[in-house]
């Protein structure tokens, strides 16, 4: 090789380097699969979190928001668990190159029970990259499941080795659930706080969001909220008071509030 192709090849490297997103792991790609890209479009801008609704159908899980809209060749496997394992492998077991682990939201919508012993049959076959929780405790990997909507809550209290975690809503932190069974604490913004993003958060809420986080922390839980508007106002409080996930269909906004822009 030579000087000049040597140099031109370190060039190129470096740019590959350069292009690679910061993993920003407070952002959650809400309702992920709508986006022209799913995956893909939220990983190239750094998400390390991202949601897919699926409906078990004639014994497949797909993905979409209504039922009315599945599509057979939009699986869970074929949109996000393989293309997922494709891109840990190239990563060194990671989805960015020595970055942390990742989130894939499950958001349940057709029967729980049903549809949830579909997505442990079909997890099972992705245990090379799912960080899974057993006797032993917990075995981090490329990603982390958390089942969401209509949860089974009685089927994955009982397992022994469990291939994803529950979505806990805040009625959960009064709970004495089985450890690791809860992942997040996830609810509804507008069923709690009044507060929209317009002025300043009400004092009064400002400290009902950092006692939820503290409970949160303390039970070994991330924190998430939906239902959240859509603004830096609303991201700065939510940060600032210490939730692990923003919330937010905007993916480049909420990327660039992240990184600073």
């Amino acid at each position: 090789m030579t000087r000049r192709l040597y140099a031109v090849v370190l060039i190129l490297c470096a740019v590959a380097v350069q292009a690679q997103p910061v993993p920003l792991i407070h952002a959650h790609a809400h309702n992920d699969y709508e986006h022209k890209r799913p995956l893909f479009d939220a990983l190239d801008r750094g998400f390390c979190s991202v949601e897919a609704d699926v409906w078990l159908v004639d014994g497949k899980l797909l993905v979409a928001h209504d039922e009315k809209n599945v599509s057979p060749s939009r699986t869970l496997q074929s949109l996000y668990l393989d293309p997922i394992r494709e891109r840990a492998k190239k990563n060194g077991g990671r989805l960015f190159k020595g970055g942390p682990e990742a989130t894939l939201l499950v958001d349940v919508k057709s029967d729980g029970d049903s549809t949830y012993a579909a997505l442990r049959n079909v997890l099972k076959e992705y245990t090379d990259i799912l960080t899974t929780f057993g006797p032993g405790g917990v075995t981090t990997n490329a990603i982390r499941v958390i089942v969401s909507g209509n949860r089974s809550r009685s089927m994955m209290e009982v397992e022994t080795i469990r291939y994803a975690q529950m979505d806990g809503r805040l009625s959960d932190l009064e709970n004495d659930d089985p450890k690791h069974v809860i992942g997040w604490i996830s609810d509804n913004w507008t069923k709690h706080f009044k507060w929209r993003g317009v002025d300043a958060i009400p004092e009064a809420e400002h400290q009902k969001v950092r006692e939820i986080v503290k409970k949160s922390h303390q039970r070994g839980c991330r924190v998430r909220f939906w239902a959240t508007s859509d603004s830096p106002a609303v991201w700065r409080e939510l940060r600032t008071a210490g939730v692990d996930l923003l919330n937010s269909d905007n993916l480049d906004g909420l990327a660039k509030f992240l990184r600073g822009d």
